[in-house]
């Protein structure tokens, strides 16, 4: 999975104020309460259209998020809606930028960007997690979405939680009609230490939305530093039992639980494990194995866990090496643990050694029924293994038992051409940092001549990939077919370039 927190700089909307001790140290009070003269409707001349490049959209959509951070709001959320509004047409920006202007309480631009994706069978399932986990139970007016955005920048980013909280409490005419409103008091209260006040708001929020995922996210935190912390944990039970379609909302779900784990465990190794868990989640590997290396005891039983991650977080990493040793120390403590035999498997199928991956991977699936990857990774290894038929019939299987199983997708797209589109599509709507599907939709369309299309999808792989061999030898095809044969020559030989072995570029340049 790409690196969630690089994606159009979205990971700056992803940190929970109350997850980072000291996050707002180095961050200098702002004073965006001052009455602006701006207004919202203020008229601006659109810039160039943006379009999908780390250059572009990423350096127009930094530019607002700074503005955001510093307070200056209202100048923000122009710069966001006029981004939104300007750009070239491209659905996984509009997808990204709809779950971001939610994150941070702009939600009619989030509705603004949901509204302007073309493709449904992509976006469904990432738009219906937006809306069940962050949405408010009214809609806000513009100028209220923004002076919210005001208080929140000053709780989260400018250390400014007691002032900002105090003066948005006393706005009855918000804090009684809006439940967003008192989600936002209730963080400040949080931030400010007053968890008397934190719950009180977050309980009215909870009242006039009880199915918004957010508040209970933010409840099971606030208990967490509460008289009765273990409450959180139910709290994050009913969040894990709600229907969320996209791995990316799963991982939120998953981090958060580690994170009240942390806050409610008193063993100090304990507490280590569930922190180096949540950076894990985080997507922070280098945090994640520097908290774990504090985390061992002499006690086996607690050990056994601690390796067995820091043995992902190794392979995660690239280090294979530390990976095999931490696995293996987990193994030896207790040969059922399903982390360290995923991880063995991985190593062995990395090596080619297909019978014995499959021998941990089926282990492993049998100490851990909840997670769909022990299944799919026996599913791939018997198709290394050249039963074919077996590995799809068990990737039918998973799909009727987990709905995360977006690999189970590609996979059948791949060997089904009558469901080919729909299941690549699938794959996307579940995950769709899923490179490899959006990979694929472009060769379909290159099968079909439609280069335009396929162009489009080639740009958001290589947007979250910028090396991958695929994009160039398809770019290649493309130029091939429509004559330009230097450019051709140019996009097979930087395929090439990336990946020395790969045949159907080699073929291109008949060497």
């Amino acid at each position: 999975m790409r690196n969630l927190l690089s994606i159009l700089v979205i990971g700056a909307f992803t940190v929970s104020p109350v997850f980072a001790e000291g996050l707002y140290d180095s961050i200098q009070p702002a004073n965006p309460l001052e009455v602006q003269t701006a207004p919202i409707s203020t008229v601006v001349i659109p810039p160039k259209k943006a379009t999908l490049t780390h250059n572009d959209i990423h350096n127009q959509y930094l530019i607002a998020f700074d503005r955001f951070m510093q307070s200056n709001v209202k100048s923000s959320y122009m710069d966001f809606k006029i981004l939104i509004d300007t750009m070239v047409p491209n659905d996984y920006a509009y997808m990204r930028m709809a779950e971001s202007m939610a994150d941070i309480g702009f939600f009619n631009l989030s509705d603004l960007a949901a509204n302007k994706i073309d493709d449904r069978n992509l976006s469904d399932f990432l738009v219906g997690d937006v809306k069940s986990f962050y949405f408010p139970s009214k809609k806000l007016k513009n100028d209220d979405e923004v002076y919210l955005g005001e208080v929140y920048s000053n709780i989260v980013y400018n250390d400014q939680s007691r002032e900002a909280t105090s003066e948005l409490v006393k706005n009855v005419n918000l804090i009684t009609n809006s439940d967003y409103a008192n989600y936002v008091a209730a963080l400040g209260y949080l931030k400010s230490n007053d968890i008397l006040n934190a719950e009180r708001y977050i309980d009215t929020a909870i009242k006039m939305n009880p199915q918004n995922l957010n508040y209970k996210k933010l409840k099971a935190e606030i208990q967490a530093q509460g008289k009765k912390p273990q409450n959180a944990l139910k709290t994050v039970a009913y969040i894990k039992s709600q229907k969320l379609y996209t791995s990316d909302f799963t991982r939120k779900v998953n981090s958060l639980e580690q994170y009240v784990l942390y806050k409610t465990k008193k063993n100090d190794a304990q507490k280590m494990y569930h922190l180096g868990y949540y950076y894990y989640y985080e997507n922070e590997l280098a945090k994640s194995i520097r908290t774990l290396q504090g985390a061992t005891t002499s006690k086996r039983s607690h050990n056994k866990d601690v390796y067995a991650l820091m043995a992902r977080v190794y392979y995660d990493m690239n280090d294979f090496e530390k990976a095999l040793d931490s696995a293996q120390k987990a193994h030896k403590i207790d040969s059922n643990n399903a982390t360290a035999l995923l991880v063995l498997g991985d190593l062995s199928y990395r090596k080619q050694d297909y019978k014995t991956a499959l021998k941990y991977y089926k282990d492993a699936e049998n100490n851990d029924r909840a997670s769909s990857i022990c299944p799919i990774r026996v599913a791939q290894t018997y198709e290394q293994l050249g039963k074919e038929k077996k590995a799809y019939e068990l990737y039918e299987k998973i799909l009727k038992t987990y709905s995360d199983a977006y690999i189970a997708y590609y996979k059948i797209a791949l060997k089904d051409k009558t469901r080919e589109e729909t299941y690549l599509k699938k794959a996307i709507a579940v995950n769709m940092y899923f490179k490899d599907a959006w990979i694929d939709l472009a060769r379909v369309e290159i099968g079909r001549q439609n280069f335009i299309e396929a162009k489009k999808y080639l740009g958001v792989a290589n947007y979250i990939d910028e090396n991958d061999f695929r994009y160039y030898y398809y770019q290649g095809l493309i130029a091939k077919s429509q004559g330009f044969k230097q450019d051709a020559v140019y996009n097979f030989k930087k395929s090439l370039l990336l990946n020395p072995n790969y045949q159907p570029a080699k073929e291109e340049l008949n060497l």
